[in-house]
């Protein structure tokens, strides 16, 4: 015999069936269904007023709130803030107490809830979470293991405009490979110097920034238009944590030297502050010696790469074991007939998939680890975000 199920309302009707039929007396028949006198007669009431529908459940909201903002109050905030988009709930609160001194307004947090409810306030975007692998663990045993590379901070030059100062230098003996004076942080400025110095000093292991422009962005593996061309030369980018800039403290201490000995005072030009920039590398590493090399010069310590850097980037490789994707204009793949988002980064490259579990692929762009493709989602998460969230 299958078990029954009975609903509230289905209650309430029989209930109601067996009071039309008059067999038991209120008592009694409350007492049947385990209600309280009040509450049977509540019932009767509702249905000879507004017949089975009197039976459903109301509101318990009530009729009044002696807290409730007035509604006079309420438009004229909602048509101050249609007048004015972007004012927050204290210029408004500000706006009609100098209007209004008599009225009784209510809290900022108050306000803020008004305008929420009447859709006045923009959504947030939501961002996806980038994570980050935590503190650097690369060894620097010998010269060329990892460059180091940092926009020193700008400063206005004689004329007015601004200097943009990009620093590269090695991390084994500190020796300064450039020191360029540029007009902004693009890429698209930056690209000539690190090519000029790859062709003269050869291709580094690894290059050490922080995490902002051009380096990296919010893409998966903080990857950015400079950081993809460096890994298709073979050189793996290395991310400090944000807000550490001690993790690159060796090129921080640097700066320090080149921005009392360079820009104070700045020179009157852009050209002139290259001029002195060129004096104080020359001076860094041929003339200045450094403790940390035994009070030798970093010119002394550093020996250009073997790797020579190529006339155009190699293909990707990846193992046979990889899936092997195309990532095409709109930044995607296809995986199984759909299309899932990569990085605006990566397109026109290939990436590869290596299946780590049923339905779970690791995503790589080159050597390096952009996230995990989930096919149960098909999306790609973030790897580095995924492990932290795991612990």
């Amino acid at each position: 015999m299958p078990w029954r199920h009975t609903s509230p309302m289905d209650q309430k009707t029989q209930f109601i069936a067996d009071y039309l039929r008059r067999t038991l007396s209120i008592t009694e028949l409350c007492e049947l269904y385990s209600v309280s006198r009040k509450t049977g007669y509540k019932w009767i009431e509702r249905y000879l007023t507004s017949g089975p529908s009197g039976l459903e459940d109301r509101s318990r909201k009530p009729c009044s709130s002696p807290n409730q903002t007035p509604q006079y109050i309420v438009d004229a905030f909602i048509e101050l803030r249609c007048r004015h988009p972007s004012w927050g709930a204290k210029k408004l609160l500000s706006i009609l107490h100098k209007r209004h001194p008599s009225w009784a307004l209510p809290g900022r947090s108050t306000v803020c809830d008004i305008l929420r409810r009447h859709g006045l306030v923009p959504k947030k975007r939501h961002q996806r979470h980038i994570g980050h692998p935590g503190k650097l663990t690369t060894l620097i045993a010998a010269p060329n293991d990892v460059w180091s590379a940092d926009f020193k901070g700008q400063f206005k030059t004689g004329d007015g405009l601004y200097c943009y100062p990009l620093t590269v230098a090695d991390g084994y003996s500190r020796f300064l490979l450039g020191c360029q004076a540029l007009s902004s942080t693009r890429v698209a400025e930056a690209k000539p110097v690190f090519t000029r110095l790859f062709k003269e000093f050869g291709l580094p292991k690894r290059i050490r920034t922080d995490n902002g422009v051009p380096f990296a962005t919010n893409t998966l593996g903080r990857l950015s238009q400079l950081s993809a061309w460096w890994v298709r030369l073979g050189i793996l980018p290395e991310f400090i944590e944000p807000g550490k800039p001690q993790q690159n403290g060796r090129h921080e201490r640097m700066h320090r030297t080149l921005k009392a000995e360079t820009t104070r005072p700045p020179a009157r030009t852009r050209r002139a502050q290259q001029s002195k920039f060129d004096h104080f590398r020359e001076e860094f590493n041929c003339q200045r010696p450094h403790e940390a090399l035994d009070m030798r010069t970093p010119a002394a310590c550093y020996e250009p790469s073997p790797r020579k850097m190529p006339h155009k980037p190699p293909p990707l490789e990846y193992p046979d074991r990889f899936e092997v994707r195309y990532v095409s204009a709109n930044g995607g793949i296809r995986w199984n007939h759909q299309w899932v988002n990569v990085s605006h980064v990566c397109v026109g490259e290939y990436v590869g998939l290596e299946e780590i579990d049923d339905g779970v692929w690791n995503v790589y762009f080159g050597p390096l680890k952009l996230g995990r493709l989930l096919e149960r989602h098909m999306r790609i998460e973030d790897a580095y975000g995924r492990l932290k969230r795991c612990r």
